[in-house]
Order: structure tokens, then C-alpha cells, then sequence
């Protein structure tokens, strides 16, 4: 009988003390689910039955592929042609569930029927929508999957039917899942050469950008410039400006660069147009996509040195892609070229940026780059000091920790810790890094006020 009441009283201790642990901020709800879907995609992608690899798939490279999928990134130590039909549709599921992200996956459990929630969930998924778009959570899950499969849906069938026209086998699957992975960022083929085999396909390669691009710039600007069509607002607003501008300013700005640092490289062999088409490509993919057309250790260096900047970046806020991500690029280029007021605001485009908007910026922008330095660190000790080259390596960290995909070639031939390395490097910049700026439920209030620290800072 005492066993019983001891262990009765074991279990509610234990139930309290993880209810109080996942209480403190909903980034615990988001850490622990896009754990437990990298978990159980790693045992899936385990299954004999859904690889014909001629090796044996190791844990360590399902957990590799599972976590890029998951966090829709795209890099892969193995070949995504050696999973059947049924890997590969493990993976597109992967995918998508990676790409709705933190809204409509920690939070679709609200529009579900005869479940209550803590009333500060709604302020998680809020956060994704700004004043004067929408504030009803059930409202803004429910658009947020019409945007996604609408747009996911129109491009599977225009792309299924530029894949049956260029000769692609099993045309219909290959739509869906290039559909899927362009929206979402995820930067898969299924092809064996990867999308270097449709790389000359102009209305293709038209196509996919577009699905990056509209999967990249945010649900926030979508919903706004389909409120602008339908004439229900006069104007979008001002985070759809900054966003959009950011992204044009960057997108065409990648473009021109590209296209005159490879013209004498990569391009040399190339007309005009298939030059400029080649360097717009490059430039959406570098934003958070990967699925290239280009074998990336073929760039200049001066060309690989702007793909990480790109990938440092990122796209939009509250959008499948990753990074520190545009608005938070403009911020902190505001705050180099502008002074803050004596209240730490910043007036800029006839609009005020408040100090706590700054400041999150400049927090992120800080966290993120001490997390890229100190995975660049750990793969430099794990592989660096085997022979592999240290500007193959900070691109490898900018594109895991980005987001992104891309890779100089290296990712199947990095030793087991540094393959580890890039997982939680991948984690860390789709998942850990969305989660820092997540308040706590908790809010320390302090009674005293402490005098001011003077620092000389020149």
C-alpha cells in the first residue's frame, strides 16, 4: 500500500514539476515537438523497406537527413534518389510538417474541438500576425494552410506538367514533392543529379522561383497584398514595405553581383540571358532554398563569400525560410547608419521603430552570429584539423545554420561528429534561434534599481 501511495506521489511530482517546465515559455512546446518529429523521421527513414542505398543507411545519416527535412534545409549525406517512393514520401511529409513551422503546428491543436489551452498560446501564434491583419487564432491557422497548399497545389500541377513535358519519370510524384520542398525551402530533389538536371529548363526554373520566393517572403505579406486585390485595404503595411523592399533590394542586388563575379567563371560558356537567369536563380537560392542548379565549390570566392552573407540573412519574417531573416537585416542596418533618441527609438520612413524593436534585432542578430562562430568552431576541431578547408566549412555552417542547402561538396564526407555538428547546427538555426525572442510566462520584478554602469565604449 505504501509502494502505491510513493509512487502515486513520484508520478504527480513528476507530472507538476514538467508542467512548470513547459509553463515557462511556449518555445518548450515548439523544442520538444520538432524534436520528437526528427525522432520518429529518423526510425521511418530506418526502415529497409524505403532505402535502396548499395551501403547500409546508418542512424547517424537518418538523423542527418531527418533533421534537414525537419528543418527544411536540404543538405544530405546521402543521395535522396536511393530512397523508393516510399522514403521519398517520408520526406516530403517531413518537409511540409517543417515548413508550416511553429504557427500551424504547436498551435493547430487550438481549432481543434473539446481541448482548452492556456490563454498565452494565442499571444505565440499572434506574434506571427501583426496589428490591423488578423488577431483570431483559428482564423489565422486556417489561412495559413489555404496560402500553403493552395500555392503548393498550382505549382505541383504546372511543375508535374513541365516534368512530363521535359521527360522526368514518375512526372506527377516529381511536381508534388519540387513543389513542396520549393515553398517550404527545403532544398530536395529527387532526381539523382540533383536540380543540376533541369538546370537549363527556363519555364521550370521560373516556376520553382516563384514557389521560393512566395514561400520566403512571409503569410504576414501575402495575406496583406491579397487584402490590397481584393481592394479591402488601400495600402499594405509598413512590415510588408520593409519586407518587401528588403527582399527586392536583395534579390536583384544577388543577382547583379553573381552575374558579373561568374560571367568570366561558371557563366563564361553561357549567352546573356542564360547568364542572368542562371545568377537570379543562384541569388532566390541563396536566400534559404538550395536546390541549385550550380555546383557551389565551382564559385568564385568572391561569389561563395556573398552566398554566406545571403544565407546569414535569410527571407521573411514568419515564413518558411531561414536566418536571421530581412526585417531584422533592415533594423540593424537602420541602427548602423542612424542614432537612436534618448528613448533608444529611431524614426525612419515616417514611421518609429521602438527601442524594444531595436533591440530584439540586435539580439537575434548577436545570438545568431555567436551560434554560427561557435558551430564554425566545433566543425574546424572535428574536420578542419583532418584536411578539410576552412571556406568549405563556413559554408557548410552558414548553410545549415541558414537554413539553406547549399554545399561545397563536403556534407557526405564530414566525419561523425562533425555530421552531428551540422544537425544541431540546423536545429539550432530553424528552430532555437525562431524560439529566443518568445516571452516567458514569468517576469521577474525587480524592486530595487540598481545605479548606472558607465563603460567607455571607444
Amino acid at each position: 500500500m505504501s509502494s502505491k501511495i510513493y509512487l502515486g506521489g513520484f508520478v504527480k511530482k513528476t507530472r507538476l514539476l514538467i508542467r512548470h517546465f513547459f509553463d515557462q515559455s511556449d518555445a518548450w512546446y515548439i523544442l520538444t515537438f520538432f524534436t520528437v518529429i526528427i525522432g520518429i523521421g529518423t526510425v521511418l527513414l530506418m526502415i529497409p523497406a524505403v532505402w535502396n542505398g548499395v551501403q547500409p543507411l546508418t542512424w547517424t545519416d537518418a538523423a542527418f537527413i531527418a533533421s534537414s527535412a525537419v528543418c527544411v534545409v536540404g543538405l544530405a549525406t546521402v543521395s535522396i534518389a536511393d530512397f523508393n517512393i516510399a522514403g521519398q514520401i517520408i520526406l516530403c511529409i517531413l518537409v511540409q510538417i517543417g515548413g508550416l513551422g511553429i504557427i500551424s503546428i504547436s498551435s493547430l491543436s487550438l481549432v481543434l474541438p473539446g481541448h482548452r489551452f492556456a490563454f498565452r498560446r494565442i499571444n505565440t501564434i499572434q506574434i506571427f500576425y501583426i496589428d490591423g491583419l488578423e488577431y483570431k487564432p483559428r482564423k489565422i491557422i486556417l489561412n495559413i494552410l489555404f496560402f500553403t497548399l493552395s500555392i503548393e497545389g498550382v505549382g505541383a500541377v504546372i511543375l508535374a506538367i513541365l516534368f512530363y513535358a521535359a521527360g522526368v519519370d514518375q512526372w506527377v510524384f516529381a511536381g508534388i514533392f519540387h513543389a513542396v520542398s520549393a515553398f517550404c525551402q527545403a532544398g530536395f530533389s529527387t532526381f539523382p543529379e540533383g536540380f543540376e538536371y533541369v538546370a537549363y529548363n527556363v519555364p521550370i526554373l521560373i516556376v520553382t522561383a516563384g514557389l521560393i520566393i512566395l514561400g520566403g517572403i512571409g503569410f504576414i505579406v501575402i495575406h496583406d497584398l491579397l487584402r490590397l486585390c481584393r481592394k479591402q485595404v488601400t495600402h499594405i503595411s509598413y512590415h510588408s514595405k520593409i519586407a518587401l523592399n528588403m527582399s527586392a533590394i536583395l534579390l536583384f542586388g544577388g543577382t547583379v553581383c553573381f552575374f558579373f563575379l561568374e560571367r568570366n567563371n561558371m557563366f563564361q560558356d553561357l549567352n546573356s540571358f542564360e547568364s542572368l537567369l542562371q545568377s537570379l536563380f543562384l541569388s532566390v537560392n541563396t536566400r534559404s532554398s538550395g536546390l541549385s542548379t550550380v555546383l557551389q565549390q565551382d564559385l568564385t570566392q568572391p561569389s561563395q563569400i556573398l552566398s554566406c552573407v545571403l544565407m546569414f540573412i535569410g527571407g521573411g519574417a514568419a515564413s518558411c525560410a531561414g536566418g536571421i531573416r530581412v526585417t531584422t537585416m533592415f533594423v540593424i542596418t537602420v541602427v548602423m547608419l542612424r542614432k537612436p533618441d534618448y528613448y533608444g527609438d529611431i524614426n525612419i520612413f515616417h514611421h518609429r521603430l521602438t527601442a524594444a524593436t531595436v533591440n530584439k534585432a540586435v539580439m537575434c542578430t548577436l545570438k545568431a552570429f555567436f551560434l554560427l562562430i561557435l558551430f564554425l568552431g566545433a566543425l574546424s576541431v572535428t574536420d578542419g584539423t583532418h584536411g578539410k578547408y576552412m571556406g568549405d566549412l563556413v559554408f557548410e555552417s552558414c548553410s545549415a545554420f541558414g537554413s539553406v542547402g547549399l554545399s561545397t561538396g563536403i556534407t557526405a564526407d564530414l566525419s561523425t561528429a562533425g555530421k552531428w555538428i551540422i544537425i544541431v547546427a540546423m536545429f539550432a538555426g530553424r528552430v532555437s534561434l525562431m524560439t529566443l525572442t518568445f516571452p516567458s510566462l514569468k517576469q521577474k520584478k525587480y524592486v530595487i534599481t540598481y545605479p548606472q554602469g558607465s563603460l567607455l565604449l571607444e
